[in-house]
């Protein structure tokens, strides 16, 4: 788990969840922001199942949600910014029942409408077996497609290497294949289980969802102009600016 930060008196955690197929290293670039801009303590883990957090036997959200839940300290009052699939973990971290102090949820590029191939293509995919590369390079170019990140970040970057494991000279992705059965969201079902403020937000030009989609669970919306899937990538300042609105 990355963190930073102080636990400050009356000051909430900022816990930061990657999405499908990252790992807690793609927030790395935003420590330096953080540490100008964040008067706190912040937390980045791994969700189950990617980089160096053991795969779960069976991957739901509440599951995920509770490996998160297991690695936190007493205490801590949180404010998450999850991205994607970690939107989701974030909402139901929130949720009524869970026990847990969040004081707010950002859901940044969460996909809400699902079709029978996707999900079907989902399922394909876990049932896969692990692919092992000969090079690093091949391996990296995998990972940058699976984690939605080709084209913003290189392929020998420390982000990239995070989410690869080599063993024996052969090369393969830390992530399990199997989480990519977690399935679909029931977002409507999420936002009216949580009692604290709710922002779901996405790129202008993020091609999973749209401002449609997003507007219709009655909870505020904001678009981030010029960016798309991974703005917490692209903007970071821009996406740390939504979540300070509920320090």
């Amino acid at each position: 788990m990355n963190d930073g930060g102080a636990r400050t008196t009356g000051r909430p955690t900022l816990l930061l969840l990657h999405g499908m197929g990252a790992t807690s290293e793609v927030w790395l670039p935003w420590a330096p922001l953080l540490r100008r801009r964040w008067a706190g303590r912040w937390l980045a883990p791994d969700l189950a199942g990617h980089g160096t957090s053991p795969p779960l036997p069976a991957y739901s959200f509440t599951a995920l949600a509770a490996q998160v839940a297991a690695a936190l300290a007493p205490g801590d009052r949180l404010i998450v910014l999850g991205h994607s699939l970690g939107g989701v973990v974030g909402l139901t971290l929130a949720a009524r029942g869970a026990g847990l102090p969040v004081t707010a949820v950002v859901g940044l590029g969460i996909k809400v409408v699902w079709s029978a191939a996707e999900l079907a293509k989902t399922r394909e995919l876990a049932a896969r077996a692990v692919a092992w590369y000969p090079t690093r390079d091949e391996a990296a170019q995998r990972y940058l497609r699976v984690s939605g990140l080709a084209g913003l970040v290189a392929p020998d970057d420390p982000r990239v290497t995070a989410g690869l494991r080599e063993v024996d000279g052969r090369w393969r992705l830390a992530m399990d294949p199997g989480a990519f059965a977690v399935g679909e969201p029931d977002l409507a079902a999420l936002v009216a289980a949580s009692e604290v403020p709710v922002l779901l937000a996405r790129g202008e030009h993020d091609p999973l969802v749209t401002d449609g989609q997003l507007q219709r669970y009655g909870v505020p919306v904001a678009t981030l102009s010029g960016l798309g899937h991974n703005a917490h990538v692209e903007d970071p300042e821009a996406v740390l600016a939504l979540v300070e609105t509920y320090r």
